[in-house]
């Protein structure tokens, strides 16, 4: 075993395992507190869970706009300043949501927050692109998704018990981890936009946005958002309504709920590998609809079962599926995008999970306030369902293109750079 994590360290370049640090760090603090965003504001302001929806919409609806802008931004000025700021800004954001007192104020900050604290995202996902070749990109998001759930591990465990005495402490910690990991980006992690590109004449930033027209041209990779935002939807009620559906619905304390989230963590730590290995050579959208069936059962069996022992057993279901999907996806989003356009295409996969933010927990808030709850994850279970359907459609339909193929090295890396029609 020994053996094997050394050569998966010299597999990488050493920049890459910095900022894999990097982002663990950042990520222990964001899983501190964003799990109980939705307990915080139904707690703190005494609202339901469509107020707390709607907020949370807010959120996410300003952050796509965000995402757009930084996509564009990230294309014309690079990676590692658009990072930083992004970093800053959210420790000066999450201490300011933690001392709101007024309901009318969290409007208007949501707003705001949601368009610049989004901004960074394409950046991320770019300079990943950026330091990884297209043949070990599935082993590094793999990875990455190892050192994600490590601190889904430490975060939620640890926040649960913090929430329970007092949220406030949540956003300060979570605040200075961002400003450490911020530090981090100065000192040790540099600018990795490609040479050629930071070198090329620079367009106006208003025909860096009128780029993603000709995303709008890619048939394909807008398929492939569409049905990515339907599994989305289903998916992210696991880290909002379901701590509020826990709660009121079967009195499980908050506790437990962040104990759930560690169980999926831990999975993931130690098995993600092993995954990505069978699946790396594997047609990339049968993936994608193999593990939406898994969240189809896993995300069901919360509407038909009661004891906490199926609760455990639904999110190692939905796990297994998470560690099909994710790391296929994001590399998805990379085979489509062209090197010159890397920063809007991420920006445009971004949207396959901030429009399910939008819409989705205001829609299960309006479920659980004035109906049946399980029909959340009844009616979650068809949709992702349909969801399988149109990935393995996708696959049917591409499935020939060198780069959806499943094949690895030069060849499908070339054909991942090639003008993307229908």
């Amino acid at each position: 075993m020994f053996n094997s994590l050394k050569q998966t360290y010299h597999k990488f370049p050493p920049k890459f395992w910095v900022l894999v640090g990097a982002m663990f760090i950042d990520l222990i603090g964001g899983t501190l507190l964003h799990p109980f965003i939705a307990l915080y504001i139904t707690d703190r302001f005494n609202v339901g869970m469509t107020t707390a929806g709607l907020i949370l919409g807010i959120f996410a609806i300003s952050g796509l706009a965000g995402n757009v802008f930084g996509g564009a931004l990230t294309d014309k000025f690079g990676r590692r300043n658009i990072i930083i700021f992004g970093l800053i800004f959210s420790a000066l954001s999450t201490l300011t949501l933690g001392l709101v007192s007024r309901l009318s104020v969290l409007y208007p900050l949501a707003v705001v927050i949601g368009f610049i604290g989004s901004m960074a995202f394409p950046a991320h996902q770019a300079m990943v692109a950026d330091m990884l070749p297209e043949e070990k990109r599935p082993d590094g998001f793999g990875i990455l998704r190892v050192a994600a759930n490590l601190s889904w591990i430490i975060g939620p465990t640890i926040g649960g018990f913090v929430a329970a005495r007092s949220y406030l402490t949540l956003f300060v910690l979570d605040a200075i981890v961002s400003t450490i990991v911020a530090a981090i980006f100065y000192k040790l992690i540099p600018e990795t936009m490609p040479a050629k590109i930071a070198s090329a004449p620079k367009e106006s930033i208003g025909r860096t946005m009128a780029g993603y027209v000709k995303i709008l041209k890619d048939k394909p990779y807008i398929a492939y958002l569409l049905v990515s935002i339907l599994a989305l939807i289903v998916y992210q009620q696991m880290y909002n309504t379901l701590s509020v559906y826990m709660r009121d619905v079967h009195g499980f304390q908050t506790q437990r709920y962040g104990v759930l989230l560690s169980t999926s963590a831990i999975t993931v730590v130690l098995f993600q590998l092993w995954v990505t290995g069978k699946t790396r050579s594997r047609p990339p959208f049968l993936m994608m609809a193999l593990g939406t069936l898994f969240y189809m059962v896993g995300f069901t069996m919360f509407g038909v079962f009661d004891p906490y022992a199926y609760f455990v057993a639904a999110v190692v279901v939905i796990t297994v599926g998470e560690m099909i999907v994710v790391p296929v996806a994001q590399t998805l989003a990379a085979k489509f995008a062209p090197e010159e356009m890397r920063g809007r295409y991420m920006a445009a996969f971004s949207l396959a999970w901030s429009l399910p933010q939008a819409i989705g927990p205001g829609l299960a808030g309006i479920i659980m306030d004035n109906s049946n709850p399980d029909l959340i994850w009844l009616g979650g279970g068809v949709i992702l369902a349909v969801a399988a359907v149109g990935y393995f459609t996708l696959h049917l339909r591409l499935r020939r293109q060198p780069r959806f193929s499943g094949a690895t090295g030069e060849e499908g890396s070339e054909a991942a750079m090639e003008p993307h029609t229908a």
